[in-house]
């Protein structure tokens, strides 16, 4: 069964508009969480706000919105106040603008959304949008508040839907010339980049999305198994020893080579 919607608005292109909802793409609910407990005691310990100078708890209808405007003076706001200047895009994905696909590096992308019709009225418009991005190749650019905080976002159709991934911001993603331009520019040695490509060629496998499991999951239900039903825990793997450094690189690749053919059961 899908989750619920966390956010419900409208897609709209011009004048055609239609009722949309959106849901992560991804999830964090199925990783192992814990708790912080009282050593002593076993009880759960509780996080709460308190006063900073006077260091009582302070309830959450005291608490409010404050904005700093000097050492220890501040503006406060309500929340009527900061609902009253709610962007329109807090409920409208306006799609003011397109770019071809391919020409937004995935270094942009954030988070990814589902978007997808909210209701059969509105399934045609939706339809409509998504398949004339597609047949173009071409993916929307718009805004949208999230956590009262207005994004750049990207539609993308996907199937019988849209992906909406939240973009970083221009100043968010470092240049990459300030970490790369060090490299040298050289060309490597002919012979080296053979290897390597044999290499990659013994290890090219076709995508599957159990190649990117989290191992530290499964060793974390272990070793709570083991804490539950008191068995021996789980030796921890040790780490590899250094060899230090590799005086040939060629020697290395030869060997490495061997030793993927040998597992493959090449010759």
């Amino acid at each position: 069964m899908a989750p619920p919607a966390f956010w419900k608005g409208y897609l709209k292109l011009s004048l055609v508009t239609c009722p949309v909802a959106m849901t992560p793409a991804v999830s964090e609910s199925e990783k192992i969480r814990f708790h912080t407990l009282n050593r002593a005691s076993g009880h759960r310990v509780l996080s709460q706000y308190v006063d900073a100078e006077t260091g009582e708890p302070v309830d959450s209808a005291d608490q409010v919105k404050g904005y700093e405007i000097g050492p220890g003076e501040y503006v406060t706001l309500e929340e009527d106040e900061l609902a009253a200047v709610a962007l329109e895009s807090t409920r409208t994905i306006d799609l003011e603008m397109f770019v071809p696909k391919d020409s937004i590096d995935w270094l942009w992308y954030d988070r990814p959304y589902y978007l997808a019709p909210d209701d059969p009225v509105g399934e045609e418009a939706f339809s409509v949008i998504r398949e004339a991005m597609a047949a173009t190749n071409m993916v929307g650019i718009s805004r949208l508040v999230l956590a009262r905080r207005e994004r750049a976002v990207m539609l993308e159709p996907r199937e019988h839907g849209i992906v909406l991934w939240t973009l970083h911001y221009g100043g968010a993603v470092r240049d990459p010339q300030l970490y790369f331009d060090k490299i040298g520019e050289g060309k490597p040695d002919a012979k080296l980049s053979s290897l390597i490509t044999k290499l990659i060629g013994e290890r090219t496998k076709n995508w599957d999305v159990s190649m990117i499991e989290d191992p530290v999951q499964d060793h974390l239900r272990e070793l709570i198994e083991a804490k539950k039903t008191h068995k021996a825990l789980p030796k921890a793997k040790a780490a590899p020893a250094s060899k230090g450094n590799v005086i040939s690189i060629m020697d290395a690749l030869r060997k490495s080579i061997a030793a993927e053919q040998k597992h493959s059961g090449h010759k």
